[in-house]
């Protein structure tokens, strides 16, 4: 564990000394904060428009399905409070990902059942 230090540091402006609050975020990181909130359309990730909702939600449930066996793969290397932590993130994680999977299905029900076979419910 890294050991915080507060250091003395001269503000230029008033010749005295200001102590540094390891609370606080530092001046750069705020200006991109602020840069970011200023302009919330500048983004590195971007989705086509033209890529249809079918296609979008398949995506999302298969993105959902791995972040699921990830957060189900950390909470099982964690204890107490941690692990409930994880597992909660898990569940959630589950649970938004049947819900995606409804909504496809919803959209082009045949599309989920594999030819010749009956639906299966849990």
């Amino acid at each position: 564990m890294k050991k915080i230090t507060l250091h003395l540091v001269e503000n230029t402006a008033t010749s005295e000394p200001e102590t540094l609050d390891p609370t606080q975020r530092p001046q750069a990181t705020e200006r991109a904060v602020s840069a970011r909130r200023r302009n919330p359309n500048r983004n590195i990730f971007a989705v086509r428009p033209d890529v249809d909702t079918l296609t979008l939600l398949s995506h999302a449930s298969e993105t959902l399905a791995s972040l699921n066996v990830m957060t189900l793969d950390f909470a099982n290397r964690l204890d107490g409070p941690q692990r409930d932590v994880a597992l909660a993130l898990q569940q959630l994680t589950m649970l938004t990902e049947l819900l995606v999977n409804r909504a496809r299905d919803n959209l082009d029900p045949n599309a989920s059942v594999p030819a010749g076979k009956p639906p299966v419910f849990h």
